[in-house]
């Protein structure tokens, strides 16, 4: 039995839409029928909706010509949302029948109905994520009745709008691109309007493009692995009693923060009322600063000691008492206090690693340290070295933590085998792949004496020389005599339970 409308009278009415939901008009056009949008944007309208707030469904546009869209159109749009992960230190498992999608169109087959979408004064909001490859400036779009890039799809949706609408400033769009770039709406304003000067448009047109419309930045997060497993899917299908194609699994935390200052904004976005992970906010660089520092740097900063230890995925590690141990003293006793500032509390940032070692420790995702370890050099430079910087000037003091989190990645990340463009690091026996832009220096650095100090000075390694700390460069190079002679597992012993090594 395949999921659709038909059997919904069978199901659990706890879990099922309720049946109005399929009468709700449409009020969203979404670029991108990916697992990220489903999992997050969707989740919230749909959620919305179940508590008759929103109100409205989600027209999806299907970019890409690979792939079809006969799953959408088999199961009426609807799709089961697994969420799985843990809350306050507790598992938590919800299945959920999501009804937010209406239907799903071609850009490339249908334009004619995207165009209809431009048109219907109750679709007020867009939202894309098109990849950070699909937010580009394509020039020869401007000369084109059917553009290729979603900058210039979205410019002509917004020229047939304004046209239909005679300029109204009321008819203006709220445009939420959630692409992985800083400033996304930003950054789609200013290729959206460079496109419209290349295409000529007139001066009042362009007025109405830049003041009318709400290009909003925003940022997602949370992880969205996708398919669930054969077995893991026919065991939710078998509780459920239906067949689902479309089936998806995600983490049980949310966010969503989304840059406005315009009270229309906000009343047009009123599915932000439904779920506390939805966040409007005239400024959202404190919910970026949060993510990348507490836990992309926590992240970064853990990867080489937990591979180096023998755990193979994140939860794996977070399982491990003195492993749990050491996540928790370097976010609460080093980052957190480098994080606060003047939006940003004290309170807000135990919330936020409460909320981190929660997904850390997730048992349903196996996020592996190897995957998290690639380009490690890109991301210590970005995310680690700015703290670092920031506690010995707040400090004077060589954090260890950290310094421990430096020393293994050092001793991680040190090329002992070249195999043609391919480097690898061997620890304990296991060979791996070292898959980093910067290996070739970091191999031509071991090939002299006082490599770690040479590394730990490199600029083009770290934009900077972290040998101008006083006591880093030792305290480093301790932990690596250490890694060598006593194993990672001890050192890591010995971490959490003194404050240094010296």
């Amino acid at each position: 039995m395949q999921l659709s409308r038909n059997i919904l009278p069978q199901l659990d009415p706890q879990q099922a839409p309720p049946n109005p939901v399929f009468a709700l008009p449409e009020k969203v056009l979404q670029f991108g029928t990916g697992v990220l949008l489903r999992g997050l944007p969707d989740y919230f309208i749909d959620k919305a909706n179940r508590q008759h707030i929103f109100n409205g469904r989600v027209v999806v546009v299907k970019s890409t010509v690979n792939g079809g869209t006969e799953a959408f159109k088999q199961q009426d749009g609807m799709f089961t949302l697994v969420e799985r992960g843990m809350e306050n230190g507790v598992r938590s498992e919800k299945i959920m029948i999501n009804a937010a999608i209406s239907r799903v169109v071609s850009a490339s087959e249908e334009w004619d109905q995207l165009l209809a979408c431009a048109a219907d004064a109750a679709i007020q909001i867009i939202i894309s994520n098109t990849t950070e490859v699909g937010i580009v400036l394509v020039a020869t779009d401007a000369a084109t009745k059917t553009p290729v890039s979603f900058p210039g799809r979205l410019l002509a949706l917004l020229e047939h709008r304004y046209k239909i609408f005679n300029g109204s400033m009321d008819a203006g769009m709220v445009i939420i691109p959630t692409e992985l770039i800083v400033d996304n709406g930003s950054v789609l304003k200013d290729i959206v309007m460079r496109l419209a000067t290349l295409k000529d448009l007139p001066a009042e047109f362009i007025y109405w493009l830049a003041n009318a419309n709400d290009f909003c930045n925003s940022l997602v997060d949370r992880i969205v692995p996708g398919k669930l497993s054969e077995t893991e899917q026919a065991a939710v299908e078998n509780e459920m009693g239906y067949e689902d194609g479309l089936m998806i699994m995600c983490e049980t935390y949310r966010l969503w923060a989304i840059e406005t200052s315009s009270e229309r904004t906000k009343r047009i976005l009123s599915f932000s009322q439904a779920d506390k992970g939805v966040v409007l906010a005239p400024d959202i660089n404190k919910f970026r600063e949060l993510k990348l520092r507490l836990l992309n740097a926590t992240h970064t900063l853990s990867c080489a000691l937990a591979s180096l230890s023998g755990f193979i995925t994140v939860k794996d590690a977070m399982n491990d008492a003195v492993f749990c141990k050491y996540v928790s003293r370097l976010m609460l006793q080093e980052i957190a206090p480098l994080v606060v500032q003047e939006n940003i509390t004290m309170e807000e940032a135990a919330a936020f690693s409460a909320s981190v070692i929660d997904r850390f420790r997730n048992p349903f995702i196996e996020h592996q340290w190897m995957s998290i370890s690639v380009q490690y050099t890109s991301k210590m430079m970005m995310r680690t070295v700015p703290l670092l910087d920031k506690y010995f000037e707040w400090n004077r003091e060589v954090p260890p933590f950290m310094a421990l989190g430096f020393a293994a990645y050092i001793f991680f990340s040190r090329p002992v085998h070249k195999d043609g463009d391919n480097y690898y690091g061997e620890y304990n026996g296991l060979r791996y792949r070292i898959q980093d832009d910067k290996a070739p220096l970091l191999f031509a650095h071991w090939q002299s004496p006082g490599a770690v100090t040479a590394i730990l000075q490199d600029r083009s390694l770290f934009g900077s020389d972290l040998t101008r700390h006083p006591g880093f460069a030792d305290t480093v190079l301790q932990y690596i005599a250490s890694l060598g002679e006593q194993g990672a597992a001890a050192v890591l012993k010995s971490g959490v339970t003194k404050k240094s090594v010296a």
